[in-house]
C-alpha cells in the first residue's frame, strides 16, 4: 500500500450461506482510492454496494481477500480493535441519520469524542459547537433530533462524523431521505470537505448526484463493472 492510498481492497469476496443456498455479495473486488479523492459507488439494489461499504467500514468481515484502510489491515482485526480504529480513522454518515433521539444535536456530535476519550470535556463541548457551526446549524445545537428537519438531522450526522477529525468519511445513501434543496446543500458541504483534505466515499443510486463526483465506481452482481475517473 503506497503512502497516498487511503483505501485498498485486494480480491475481496463476501459469501452468505442461506440454508442450502450460497449467495455471493462481493466477487473478487479490487479497488484503490487515494487521499483527497471524492468517489461514489453506484449500482442497483442488491448489487453489492452497501456490502462493499460495510467491508471498508469494518462493519462486516470479508470471506476472502485483504482490506487495507489508512494503512491498517482491517481484515485481521477483531471487533474491539476495529471499534477503536474506526473511532479514530473513519467517520460514517448513515442514510437514516442514526442520531440518538434523547440527546441534543450538540451531545450527539460529542458522543464519538466521548467514546474515543479524545479531547478534554471542555474541548469536546467547544469542538461540537464549532462543527455544528461548520455545517450551518449552530443555532439548533440544543434541540433534539425530532425537533429539526431531515436536512438538519443529516447535517448534524455529518458534524458527528467529523468529531474525531478522521481522514476518511464514508456515506451510505446520505441524501436518500432528503428533498432536492437539502440534497444540494449537503452535496456542497461534501465538496467543501474534500477541498479541505478529507477523502469521501459515498454510496448512492442517484445518477444526477454521481455526475457531480470526479470518480464513479459502478458495481453489479458483486463485481466492479466500471471505474470512471474521467467525469
Amino acid at each position: 500500500m503506497t503512502d497516498n492510498q487511503i483505501i485498498r481492497l485486494n480480491k475481496v469476496s463476501k459469501l452468505y450461506q442461506m440454508g442450502e443456498v450460497r449467495f455471493t455479495a462481493l466477487d473478487q473486488v479490487s479497488i484503490s482510492i487515494c487521499n483527497g479523492e471524492f468517489v461514489t459507488v453506484m449500482g442497483p439494489s442488491g448489487s453489492g454496494k452497501s456490502t462493499l461499504l460495510n467491508m471498508i467500514a469494518g462493519i462486516d468481515q470479508p470471506s476472502n481477500g485483504e482490506i487495507f484502510i489508512t494503512g491498517h489491515a482491517i481484515h485481521d482485526m477483531n471487533e474491539n480493535r476495529l471499534a477503536t480504529w474506526r473511532g479514530e480513522h473513519m467517520g460514517i454518515i448513515f442514510q437514516f441519520f442514526q442520531l440518538l433521539p434523547a440527546l441534543s444535536l450538540l451531545h450527539n456530535v460529542m458522543l464519538p469524542m466521548d467514546f474515543a476519550h479524545k479531547y478534554s470535556s471542555k474541548e469536546r463541548f467547544q469542538r461540537a459547537r464549532d462543527l455544528l457551526d461548520k455545517v450551518g446549524i449552530a443555532d439548533q445545537a440544543d434541540k433534539l433530533p425530532g425537533m429539526v428537519s431531515g436536512g438538519q438531522q443529516q447535517r448534524a450526522a455529518i458534524a458527528r462524523s467529523l468529531a474525531n477529525d478522521p481522514p476518511l468519511i464514508v456515506a451510505d445513501e446520505p441524501t436518500g431521505n432528503l428533498d432536492s434543496s437539502a440534497t444540494g446543500k449537503i452535496f456542497e458541504l461534501f465538496h467543501l470537505l474534500v477541498e479541505q483534505g478529507k477523502t469521501l466515499l459515498m454510496v448512492t443510486h442517484d445518477k444526477e448526484l454521481a455526475r457531480q463526483v470526479p470518480r464513479v465506481i459502478e458495481i453489479m452482481d458483486g463485481r466492479i463493472i466500471k471505474d470512471d475517473s474521467s467525469q
